[in-house]
């Protein structure tokens, strides 16, 4: 018996035992899958799908296709050229067992392409390590240093005080200018030089 199924937009004809190359799949190797997209089994034809059918398959390996040239020319433009490669990835399958009824209840996993499906859904979930945090008390040795810097600031804090007190004693100076405006006298020794007009009256 044969059926003819659909996957990555293709439609092929298999039957038991059948090693295909399908666009690639969301699976591991050495998985079952089954495909639910079935157009025909034996006499059966679908409209468009035969309802209750599916072709169930073992995954054999992910491959790539042949490798393929892509090599672009401009005209009237000699410097421009590029040439690229390209390997289509693909899924080797072989063809297990054809259902004509209850595929829907096989439980069998569904055969999905790779970009149907979310990226952070192909890879397994990582595990989370549960790491162990030790809190350690500080010891004694430890907090004495930390005392005795609190020292040296407290002594800091005396000279601070000490020059608020040789500001205190520096007020002598004050006491200084008191004689620096008692120098009236020269200034009274500069009034006779004023009264020297009878040296015009010799002219």
């Amino acid at each position: 018996m044969f059926a003819v199924m659909k996957t990555g937009g293709k439609q092929y004809r298999v039957q038991s035992g059948d090693v295909l190359r399908v666009e690639k799949l969301a699976a591991n190797a050495g998985e079952i899958i089954q495909f639910n997209e079935v157009l025909m089994v034996g006499a059966a034809i679908g409209t468009p799908l035969v309802e209750g059918a599916g072709v169930q398959a073992e995954v054999i390996d992910q491959i790539k296709g042949p490798k393929l040239i892509n090599f672009v020319k401009r005209r009237r433009k000699h410097s421009s050229k590029r040439t690229k490669g390209h390997r289509q990835k693909l899924t080797l399958v072989r063809i297990k067992d054809i259902l004509e009824k209850g595929a829907d209840k096989s439980g069998v996993k569904a055969a999905m392409g790779a970009g149907s499906i979310p990226y952070a859904e192909r890879n397994e979930p990582v595990k989370p390590v549960a790491i162990k945090v030790v809190k350690t008390k500080p010891s004694a040795a430890k907090a004495e240093p930390v005392a005795a810097k609190d020292k040296p600031a407290a002594a800091k804090a005396e000279p601070a005080t000490s020059k608020a007190k040789s500001a205190a004693v520096k007020k002598p100076a004050a006491a200084k200018a008191k004689p620096a405006a008692a120098k009236k006298p020269a200034v009274a020794k500069a009034k006779p030089a004023a009264t020297k007009k009878p040296a015009a009256k010799k002219e």
